[in-house]
């Protein structure tokens, strides 16, 4: 992970929001192995962004909801400030060790920037905080409201996307006009 201090692509209006990163300290009763697997974790994804800098901003490639919110950040998106992957994805799975979660979790949608990550409405508030208006004083306004309450409220829709909005059978594919825009890795 780099520094929170360093330079990075995101834009500095982006409000602080929690942060999830994976820590390299560990206990010296811990073997060399914990240690080298968080040390890995650490550098899992660097790839993602050793040419292309954007945030990356992992979704359920199966769920519809999901799906539809990514056809909307690139309608709202049209500086094409972010990319995305599915959570499903090699790059998803990789970048969810990166964020500190387990490959395989699928509960959240997590945006992940070079230095830290975000999950649930802390997430989508940093993301709405960069679209075109109205989405970022809407985002600013929802940001008020504790955690306690926006986190709970975010698990209930996840909780229950695909008995709502159900499910395809295959991940997104994104057309041809946003192509640069998904890493399929």
């Amino acid at each position: 992970m780099h520094d929170a201090g360093s330079s990075s692509a995101r834009p500095a209006h982006w409000p602080a929001g929690r942060r999830q990163s994976v820590s390299l300290q560990r206990s010296t009763a811990a073997a060399a192995a914990p240690a080298a697997s968080a040390a890995a974790a650490a550098r899992a994804g660097d790839e993602i962004f050793a040419a292309d800098a954007r945030p990356v901003i992992l979704f359920d490639g199966v769920c519809n909801l999901c799906n539809g919110g990514v056809n909307f950040m690139l309608d709202w998106d049209r500086e094409g400030l972010f990319r995305f992957a599915a959570l499903q994805s090699d790059a998803g799975r990789e970048l969810l060790v990166r964020s500190g979660r387990h490959p395989t979790d699928i509960s959240s949608i997590v945006l992940v920037e070079q230095e830290a990550s975000f999950i649930k409405a802390d997430a989508v508030l940093r993301i709405a905080q960069s679209l075109q208006a109205p989405l970022p004083l809407v985002a600013a306004a929802l940001g008020l409201l504790p955690r306690l309450v926006k986190d709970p409220v975010y698990d209930v829709i996840a909780g229950n996307r695909y008995m709502i909005f159900g499910r395809s059978t295959s991940c997104r594919l994104s057309d041809a006009r946003f192509s640069e825009r998904f890493i399929s890795t």
